[in-house]
């Protein structure tokens, strides 16, 4: 019974989805040119009735299932064509070959012709549409998908009911619409110039239609955050959640052409610039690795980090444990390192990475953000799960949410188990003994940029601008703000010392303090705190017990590591010449 809620639910929405807003110039107009609130009934009801014929025959027959989409698409769209043809010329029609004896014959009321109302056009008009509205729904395409196939008569019925909420929508904006000709006081000619406006409209959405624009123009009303959809898939939930919703059997026939419509297609790699733990060629070089190569056989989780983010760096032991338990079962990661850094392109600091992290699955370098893009990603770090038919079923972006990944990789292994005919051990979710946790909510100071590019939170600098600054550190300090001290050069990544004696003070709300630093050779900082304290209990990992930190390599440093969400104020001494200050972070 929820499906059946659903389904009328699902019918009135996909009157706004995008690929069938649109279209509601041609209902509401092709009811409204002839003045007759009947014809909107017709429409309407031709339309309902087309989309359950529509749905019967792709399931009855292969033949309507081979059908490429275009053709569909070009019959509504040439008929949509048609109507608005003659709607601007009424007389073509009887000026047509022919015409004349087809009204003598048995067909007398579909030869009277559109333009005269009548009730035969009013239904191919509706009839024309029914592919075009029929494809715009996910929970439609549930139904389509999975409960017929599996339970015919439960299937008609849902079918039946997204039809009439569909058609009680259309039936609903059209009587508005004539409501509001009446108040308008407009008179509907059959040569009139509201007609022929009608016309004119029916004229451009059968070329949309017809020639495939329609489908660009789609895809803007969804980057504009126009999908109503994404109701229907709170409503139907996560794929785990769906058998409160569809019948069992239904669950484990989800089929390809349901993911089509409920998730994306996953994209391929781009032109990565690089590949680390993947077999070696003859030629001593490592093999290329692609996502297509895995469908059908594998699903892949796709990890886009970089390896100085420390938010990245706190998701890698999940990721290991992950592929050492699961590996066998089938599961293939591929890490995509994107770099936020310049350094982070070398190819030789990235294997460095991958090595001291212990990662052993393929790592793919994107350093001109190809593969990035193709995602449409803008976060590290940004899983998406990619089951065996290279859908991307899951997608989560940032820290968090273990559990949830965890269960999501269990269920496509789950189903590839099935699939190839195998079995799949029930597993607990994992708790790695190396992970890091994190209290966001306490954590009150955001991420520090040095860079020119992004040092807003300069406090005694010109920000936003590149080249040498000599900076004085005032003695009032505001907490969140970036002090430096002495001869900088700032750069649009980093913030470089040019001279002895050079400081760095921040005053941070956090338990843990991390910086992306290099230096051209290795260049020693002494750290302390509140005042040139020293940090005791605070000391991070990569400071030694006299408070000191030598620069050596392109990386992430740890400067604190305290016990709990405290404000101290940082302050860095720089000895040498040679710091490239980069970011600050916290957890």
């Amino acid at each position: 019974m929820v499906l059946l809620v659903i389904s009328f639910i699902a019918g009135i929405l996909t009157v706004l989805a995008p690929c069938v807003l649109p279209l509601l110039p041609v209902i509401v107009g092709g009811s409204l040119a002839g003045g007759s609130r009947r014809r909107a009934y017709t429409i309407t009801a031709s339309l309902a009735l087309s989309i359950v014929a529509f749905t019967l025959l792709l399931k009855a027959s292969t033949a309507f299932i081979s059908v490429p989409e275009e053709i569909w698409r070009q019959l509504s769209g040439g008929i949509i064509l048609l109507f608005g043809v003659l709607l601007l010329f009424p007389s073509l029609w009887t000026a047509l070959p022919g015409i004349n004896a087809l009204s003598r014959s048995s067909n007398k009321l579909l030869a009277a012709g559109y333009q005269r109302g009548s009730f035969w056009g009013d239904v191919v008009m509706g009839a024309a549409l029914g592919p075009v509205f029929a494809s715009c729904s996910p929970t439609y395409f549930i139904i389509l998908a999975t409960v017929l196939p599996v339970q015919p008569l439960l299937g008609f019925l849902y079918l039946v009911v997204y039809a009439i909420g569909l058609s009680l929508m259309l039936l609903l904006i059209a009587v508005l619409g004539d409501r509001l000709i009446q108040k308008l006081g407009i008179t509907i000619e059959p040569e009139g110039w509201f007609r022929r406006g009608i016309g004119a409209l029916f004229v451009i959405v059968g070329l949309l239609v017809f020639t495939g624009t329609m489908r660009n123009l789609e895809t803007w009303l969804v980057e504009q955050g126009l999908n109503p959809s994404f109701i229907e898939y709170q409503l139907l939930g996560e794929e785990e959640n769906m058998s409160g919703v569809l019948p069992s059997e239904a669950v484990e026939a989800l089929t390809p052409e349901a993911k089509a419509l409920m998730y994306p297609k996953a994209p391929e790699l781009v032109e990565p610039d690089g590949y680390i733990n993947t077999p070696r060629l003859s030629s001593g070089q490592a093999a290329p690795i692609t996502i297509g190569e895995f469908r059908g056989k594998n699903p892949v989780l796709i990890d886009i980090w970089t390896y100085s983010c420390i938010n990245c760096q706190r998701t890698l032991p999940y990721l290991r444990t992950w592929y050492e338990k699961y590996e066998d079962d089938g599961l293939v990661i591929i890490g995509v390192h994107t770099p936020e850094f310049a350094f982070e392109k070398v190819l030789s600091n990235v294997e460095k990475a991958v090595n001291d992290f212990r990662l052993t699955y393929p790592v793919v370098l994107d350093n001109e953000y190809r593969t990035w893009n193709a995602f449409g990603n803008r976060f590290w770090p940004r899983k998406y799960l990619i089951d065996i038919d290279g859908y991307i079923v899951y997608d989560h972006a940032g820290e968090g949410d273990y559990e949830d990944t965890e269960r999501a990789i269990q269920r496509v292994l789950a189903e590839r188990a099935k699939r190839l005919g195998m079995d799949m051990p029930s597993e607990p979710v994992s708790s790695p003994a190396d992970m890091i946790e994190v209290d966001f909510s306490q954590v009150r100071s955001p991420e520090i940029y040095f860079g020119s590019e992004r040092n807003e939170r300069l406090g005694n600098g010109e920000r936003g601008t590149a080249g040498t600054q000599t900076l004085d550190i005032p003695v009032q300090l505001l907490g969140n703000t970036l002090y430096l001290g002495g001869v900088w050069d700032i750069e649009p990544e980093y913030a470089q010392n040019t001279g002895k004696n050079a400081r760095i003070t921040f005053t941070y709300g956090a338990k843990n303090v991390y910086m992306v630093a290099s230096a051209d050779a290795s260049t020693v900082v002494r750290i302390t705190v509140d005042g040139g304290k020293p940090l005791g209990s605070l000391r991070g990992r990569d400071v030694n017990e006299q408070g000191e930190l030598t620069v050596h390599e392109d990386r992430l440093y740890t400067l604190i590591e305290g016990d709990g969400y405290e404000t101290h104020v940082l302050e860095i001494m720089i000895q040498g010449e040679d710091l490239k200050a980069y970011t600050f972070t916290f957890g």
